[in-house]
């Protein structure tokens, strides 16, 4: 039996009987407005298939994408971050770090694994915008450098996925401390000869643009990713003058030689797969 009647007026359905759609299961793109259907987004990689607009995804997504049958070993899962200055702005800075915790399910800004791609082992570093921005705080800085260590010992390359606003003031001097910290183990990485890949997603700004994710032995870019160290506003106001069209797109900064590749996200596993196997040879 249908769950509609028709009548001369339309069709008629009585209170009890509406379904509301699930949370989650439609989408709207950004670029174009259009719906997205969830199944669909998995399906085309979180790429929008009328458009090709880059969604926002987090580490969850990315392993999905990227690891072979999204099989993977965490490391390091339950670092959390300290609060050494006893921060406090409109709320203290353990009261935000709580609220994060349960609004994400992350213990951080960043998820660390290794696992395998097209059969070839990898860790992966990825950053999670929506724990406090992405900012860079000590508990990030500190999974990398345990991240780069295990791939030191076991002879694994290293694939830095950053999506980031930069650090995190909350942290002050302990979050800019980070920088050079992981500078420092990218130069042990890179003595030791193995590889360093690094994936700048949108946005990827501030100090981290400062630091590990210019580092690569390979540079590479999601479209139309915003990539820079301060915002275009705050650059705009500074110098007070208009600013080149896309400026700080990834298209801009790689045309500029700051990256060596823009990859679509649908072809990223397969680019990097030949990457590591170019590395391995």
């Amino acid at each position: 039996m249908a769950w509609f009647k028709r009548d001369k007026k339309g069709i008629i359905t009585s209170t009890e009987e509406k379904k509301e759609a699930p949370d989650g299961l439609w989408n709207k793109c950004p670029n174009c407005k259009k719906a997205l259907h969830y199944a669909d987004q998995v399906e085309n990689k979180y790429v929008c298939h009328y458009c090709g607009y880059h969604l926002r995804i987090g580490s969850k997504e990315y392993f999905s994408v990227l690891f072979d049958n999204n099989q993977f070993t965490e490391l390091f899962e339950n670092l959390h971050s300290g609060d050494p200055l006893e921060f406090k702005d409109n709320k203290n800075y353990t009261e935000r770090l709580q609220e994060s915790y349960t609004k994400t399910g992350l213990k951080d800004a960043i998820r660390a694994a290794h696992g395998k791609i097209n059969n070839h082992d990898l860790v992966i570093a990825c950053m999670d915008f929506n724990f406090i921005g992405g900012s860079m705080g000590s508990v990030v800085g500190e999974k990398i450098a345990r991240s780069i260590d295990y791939c030191i010992e076991h002879k694994i390359p290293f694939l830095m996925i950053s999506k980031s606003g930069g650090a995190r003031m909350m942290e002050a001097a302990f979050s800019l401390m980070q920088m050079a910290k992981t500078s420092a183990k990218l130069a042990l990485l890179s003595k030791a000869k193995i590889p360093y890949i690094s994936l700048l997603t949108d946005p990827t700004t501030g100090g981290v643009t400062a630091s590990y994710a210019m580092l690569g032995d390979i540079n590479i870019s999601e479209p139309g990713a915003l990539i820079g160290f301060a915002g275009p506003r705050v650059i705009k106001e500074t110098i007070k003058k208009d600013l080149p069209k896309g400026f700080q797109t990834s298209e801009f900064v790689l045309e500029h030689g700051f990256l060596d590749f823009i990859v679509d996200r649908r072809q990223m596993k397969n680019k990097i797969g030949t990457f590591l196997q170019m590395m391995k040879s």
